[in-house]
């Protein structure tokens, strides 16, 4: 019986792509005694294997934690495995702000201590005395009180791209990290304040609101369903959005745009950008801050040296990356020496600008064409695959690659090949390839840019 992924990120992107389905992108959790987490995770992977459900989700035997996509006609069958369980039957799915159907393209499900790592000895205090849950509207009302602090839970390179004006956003790298941080800085507040609290999804706040309730504080609230519920309700009720700029979250878009405003900088230039990626070079992989333009010069890098990298044959860059020494210093988030614009911690509560993006987007809808699909990017040689479903495209056409991650970007193709030969012109169906300044991702469309 299959418990494991069979097809690869690409294999999965193409199957997608040729099923042309809707998919959504959604998260969950639920706090409950679960007594074989092991057995519990196989059920669930045979359950939602069949459903064509990806994602990444955690089982401990606190819990669950899950952020996924699903097929949107498989929706209601999905619901029907969760109601087998009596502490998930009826459990409010987050729905993302912005749906991508390539934002997992693995099934992972796997076995933790605990469904968050919070740090905390469960057995020293009440889990279940949490703070009180409120709406985005009770939420909003309750910022606007003079005696209300409002704590965000999240870590700094969350809430560095957006965040809830007045907020203390503090400078950690994992939930755990802010728990005695916050404490600390909270102590002369515990009778006379408000405490309020949020998070993504609410999973983070849910445990943190019991503890500084075990704490002493007397007025502790959360948010209900995270930033990602308040988004829902106040589109649905036309209520004004305290949060600023964009929710980051855990998968392939790294980001939701929220309200239009900017309130980061390009880790490298410090122009007001808010778009994260990760450093191209394998052995590096610094998740931070890049505008577009830094992007282009620095070939999805974040320094000089990474960039040097990525030059090197493949076997010369994995011989940097062996050792136990380097293995700690692949995946970091947003700090390096080598940013000189990066903020953390103390964050703007005005935006620096107003994303341009809605604009672009209407501005090239009647100059472009769609084309096809991205299904391959080669790192080491620098190209660029994609399936040509539409149209055609000749060497000297300008093309646009889009991207919830890779942005906009424009080039004009000096050389095309197709079916793996080069050609002057390309036909749909034909697999084309091409070298592109960036790095590519599965769920990038190419456009044919028109003449005006």
């Amino acid at each position: 019986m299959q418990l494991y992924n069979t097809l690869s990120a690409e294999e999965r992107a193409q199957l997608i792509n040729e099923a042309g389905k809707q998919r959504l992108t959604l998260s969950f959790y639920a706090y409950a005694k679960i007594s074989d987490p092991k057995k519990f995770r196989d059920e669930l992977f045979i359950a939602w294997n069949a459903l064509d459900a990806l994602g990444r989700i955690y089982v401990a035997h606190e819990g669950i934690n899950a952020q996924m996509s699903i097929p949107e006609e498989n929706l209601e069958a999905f619901r029907e495995t969760l109601d087998v369980y009596d502490f998930m039957k009826g459990i409010r799915l987050n729905e993302a702000v912005e749906h991508d159907d390539h934002s997992f393209l693995k099934l992972t499900i796997k076995v933790r201590n605990k469904i968050v790592a919070d740090g905390l000895n469960d057995e020293t205090f009440d889990v279940t005395n949490k703070g009180i849950h409120l709406k985005a509207k009770e939420f909003n009302t309750l910022l606007e009180d003079p005696n209300t602090i409002v704590v965000d839970f999240r870590n700094h390179y969350e809430s560095e791209v957006g965040h809830f004006k007045g907020a203390i956003t503090p400078d950690v790298e994992t939930f755990r990290e802010s728990l005695p941080i916050i404490n600390e800085k909270l102590q002369d507040f515990k009778e006379d304040k408000n405490l309020l609290m949020y998070c993504t999804g609410g999973i983070r706040c849910e445990k943190a609101s019991a503890y500084f309730k075990h704490q002493g504080f007397k007025n502790v609230f959360q948010l209900e369903g995270g930033i990602i519920e308040y988004t829902r309700q106040i589109k649905e009720e036309n209520l004004e959005s305290k949060f600023i700029g964009k929710n980051f979250v855990f998968d392939h878009r790294l980001g939701e745009r929220i309200t239009d405003d900017i309130v980061s900088q390009c880790h490298q230039c410090g122009k007001p950008c808010d778009n994260h990626t990760n450093c191209a070079n394998d052995g590096c992989h610094l998740l931070f801050i890049q505008c577009d333009e830094c992007k282009a010069a620095m070939e999805n890098c974040c320094s000089e040296e990474c960039q040097h990298i990525i030059h090197l044959p493949l076997e010369e860059q994995i011989n940097i990356r062996k050792g136990v020494n380097v293995g700690n210093k692949i995946f970091r988030k947003g700090k390096s020496p080598a940013l000189k614009f990066k903020n953390s911690g103390d964050l703007p509560n005005k935006p620096l600008a107003k994303t341009e993006n809605k604009n672009i987007r209407q501005k090239i809808a009647v100059k472009k064409s769609l084309l096809g699909k991205a299904e391959h990017y080669f790192t080491q040689s620098k190209i660029a695959q994609f399936l040509l479903e539409n149209g055609e495209l000749s060497a000297g056409d300008k093309v646009l690659i889009s991207g919830p991650t890779t942005g906009e970007q424009e080039i004009t193709l000096t050389q095309i090949f197709a079916n793996g030969n080069p050609c002057e012109t390309a036909k749909a169906g034909d697999q084309i390839t091409f070298s592109v300044p960036f790095r590519v991702r599965l769920s990038d469309k190419l456009y044919k840019i028109l003449a005006s």
